[in-house]
């Protein structure tokens, strides 16, 4: 890894940790995931007073971020691509596509970003998608080696529109294992990955990806339950979390923010995590 790359990951991991809070929802295009990002300049000054290693947004976003004086502030991660799966059907034509083609990591250099990232997904009947994507990573591999900048990669294995609906994540972990280990022979410098069904066999996805997994949040949950799963995915070696709707769409994100940090920092359990929810 080249001094840059190396740099700019230390920005975003503590003592080889990291919470990345994601707020880069308004690309998925879908009202559902807005609640609780209407006012987003309100949104990035909670966050950066609740103190996560890192947060995830969009171009257009990361001046809220970055035009800030702290010098102490959460890093940027940059999401760089965009497509239409996220929606609760499936469109009839599906797609994937960097938010600039030519030049696609321009956006996160002139934002002083950390780190960026991008999506490879597998949905069932939808090679074209897939296809896409693996272009995608390869044009913004290539550009990431050339100017030092981490590349995140986020594998999403997603059910057939017919099981729940559209955009429902497929725990298998064979499945997840399969595509975690593509992203990490594609090139990731960092892996975003959805937890197994069965947690205790999220190890197999640290050992395939040879890099550092942060686990995926997906959609909102109980958050005594999230605290519970979040610390068996950490034992199981991921090395932090990306959260967004837990987070952001919780009435105290402060309180859920430092329950996470804690967990990841300090190895607090479940339970004790829950606890400082409470406290906060």
């Amino acid at each position: 890894m080249r001094i840059s790359q190396k740099a700019r990951m230390n920005r975003m991991f503590t003592n080889g940790g990291c919470l990345d809070v994601a707020i880069d929802h308004g690309v998925c295009n879908e009202p559902s995931f807005l609640v609780g990002l209407e006012d987003m300049a309100g949104v990035v000054d909670t966050l950066i007073g609740a103190g996560p290693d890192a947060i995830q947004m969009t171009y257009g976003q990361a001046d809220l971020l970055q035009a800030r004086p702290e010098r102490d502030k959460p890093a940027l991660v940059m999401r760089i691509d965009m497509g239409n799966p996220y929606n609760d059907r499936r469109h009839r034509h599906m797609w994937s596509m960097l938010q600039n083609a030519e030049e696609p990591i321009i956006g996160a250099l002139e934002m002083d970003a950390a780190c960026v990232v991008v999506n490879l997904f597998m949905l069932p009947d939808e090679p074209d998608l897939f296809r896409q994507c693996v272009g995608n990573i390869s044009r913004v591999r290539a550009a990431c080696h050339s100017y030092g900048m981490p590349l995140m990669i986020e594998p999403l294995v997603m059910l057939p529109n017919e099981a729940r609906g559209g955009y429902q994540v497929d725990g298998d972990a064979d499945k997840i294992v399969a595509l975690v280990r593509l992203a990490g022979e594609m090139g990731a410098d960092i892996i975003k990955a959805d937890p197994t069904d069965d947690p205790d066999a999220f190890h197999r996805v640290i050992e395939a990806a040879r890099v550092p997994v942060l686990v995926r949040g997906g959609g909102k949950e109980d958050l005594k339950t999230v605290l519970v799963k979040s610390a068996a995915l950490l034992a199981q070696g991921a090395k932090g979390l990306v959260y967004g709707r837990n987070i952001y769409q919780h009435d105290n994100p402060k309180a859920v923010v430092a329950a996470l940090m804690a967990m990841i920092h300090n190895g607090a359990s479940g339970e004790e995590a829950w606890e400082i929810y409470n406290r906060g």
